[in-house]
């Protein structure tokens, strides 16, 4: 590999599911040096989750693997009376710590940011939860589905039906992990100039709000939140396959769209010349360019006259279409790593890339909870053998 953007930072993991493994595997794909922490023997909760990479044991997830890869893992129980001050010698060795537990877990074990930072002063330490560290509801555990509901955004979702529905997608984990990692790299930039540390605390529910763009806006100023249908946006079905095609509410994309099907048709109408009128008669629009749609013998051939046109289409694809499209391999959009069991798995790439190139992943997820402990305490704390032999007989820590 060549260096990374984050060569020579060390951060202290500990945090488990979605939103600060994401954010950390961002940090491990950019070359820092990530130390999860995770439970003796059982690991992250998501070592057991679908899909088992190997067969006849219940840690090595397809999930795990993937948020997880580039990590060293660290087995400790928190709970021991040895543990604190083996993580605050880790502290002092470390640029930042993350952890996702309901607010109140890191203090019970006496490791909340005013304990590191007496350690380490210049620590950065983020905190990421579902509510954020004050409030009424800071206490509550949260899934991205209970933000979902809990932040308004699964009642805009409904678009129009009676019930809310349940979204697949974990938005809310997935923009709280980068808020997280931006946010950290700041503070980071900070002490650089200044020396200070940082306590950093950033919820899932606000995060989630950045993916919402007309709504909260309006509410916020005394408007009316339109629920559904969403103007704008389109899927339609042509020949048992699906096109999405979407227009913003002025500007060139609705001039273009207007263009390609015609002034002179009824989508040229007065009452739909403007944003509002749109708008208002949503569903009257949208059934005439559906209509427009159905002459298309096909989606291909529909996506083909739009994007002559620059209207912003796309087919519906399901996610292996969208895996093997020749699209995400000019991208390098997936890494393979390396796993003893099944020799190589793939993951996804960092989603971006840097300097005109890809930024695959940087190795393998860890294979066991707890396989580099003992180097860890060996080669960055230097810890004698007889002091490692004692905390691992004590329970404190812990080796596969």
């Amino acid at each position: 590999m060549t260096p990374g953007m984050l060569d020579g930072l060390t951060v202290l993991d500990f945090t488990r599911v979605l939103a600060g493994p994401y954010c950390t595997r961002l940090f491990a794909d950019l070359g820092a040096r990530v130390i999860k922490m995770e439970r003796p023997v059982y690991g992250d909760d998501t070592r057991s989750f679908y899909m088992q990479l190997e067969e006849g044991r219940n840690d090595q997830s397809s999930y795990f693997v993937r948020a997880n890869a580039g990590k060293e893992s660290f087995a400790i129980d928190l709970a021991h009376p040895q543990a604190k001050a083996v993580v605050l010698d880790l502290a002092r060795q470390a640029d930042a710590l993350i952890e996702n537990f309901v607010p109140g877990i890191m203090a019970r074990h006496g490791l909340d940011y005013g304990a590191v930072s007496a350690a380490n002063p210049g620590i950065v330490y983020c905190s990421i939860s579902g509510y954020g560290q004050t409030g009424p509801l800071r206490d509550r555990p949260a899934f991205a589905h209970l933000i979902n509901a809990a932040s308004g955004t699964m009642d805009l979702d409904r678009q129009g039906d009676p019930e809310p529905r349940v979204a697949y997608l974990q938005s809310a984990d997935a923009l709280a992990g980068v808020h997280a990692f931006g946010l950290v790299l700041g503070a980071i930039y900070r002490r650089g100039r200044t020396g200070q540390g940082a306590y950093l605390d950033v919820p899932l529910l606000q995060s989630l709000w950045s993916a919402e763009d007309i709504g909260i806006a309006a509410a916020l100023n005394g408007g009316e939140i339109i629920k559904g249908p969403r103007p704008g946006m389109i899927i339609h079905t042509i020949k048992g396959r699906q096109i999405a095609v979407q227009f913003i509410g002025g500007g060139p994309t609705w001039d273009r769209l207007l263009a390609t099907i015609g002034e002179q048709s009824p989508v040229g109408a007065e009452r739909f010349s403007t944003p509002q009128g749109r708008r208002e008669h949503w569903p009257e629009l949208r059934k005439l360019i559906c209509n427009w749609l159905e002459r298309f013998e096909s989606v291909e051939a529909a996506v083909e006259a739009l994007s002559a046109a620059r209207v912003p289409c796309a087919p519906v694809r399901t996610m292996e279409e969208t895996i093997a499209h020749p699209h995400m391999a000019e991208r390098q959009a997936f890494s393979m790593i390396p796993h003893p069991a099944r020799g190589e798995v793939r993951v996804t790439s960092a989603p971006f890339h840097v300097d005109g190139a890809p930024v695959p992943a940087r190795g393998p997820a860890p294979y066991r909870a707890g396989e580099h402990t003992h180097a860890i305490l060996t080669d960055m704390l230097g810890y004698s053998a007889e002091r490692i032999d004692a905390l691992l007989r004590s329970g404190a820590v812990a080796v596969p």
